[in-house]
């Protein structure tokens, strides 16, 4: 576990919607339940490593696609 955990007060608008995707895409692949019990740290480095990969390829797409619509 981090020595450090941000609380959702401190943290800015980038982060909370960062936050809200890795949460979006853990319900996704079943982790939810867990994550909002346990939190983060009761995962597994393979679990978060496909939350993680997942959510990468999604803020490209979305990247991607605004810079095409300029």
């Amino acid at each position: 576990m981090p020595k450090y955990l941000k609380r959702v007060e401190k943290m800015t608008a980038r982060e909370l919607e960062l936050e809200k995707i890795k949460l979006e895409i853990a319900e996704e692949l079943g982790f939810g339940e867990r994550v909002r019990a346990n939190g983060w740290g009761d995962m597994t480095a393979r679990d978060t490593g496909r939350v993680g990969g997942i959510m990468s390829q999604r803020l490209k797409n979305m990247e991607s696609s605004i810079a095409s619509k300029k």
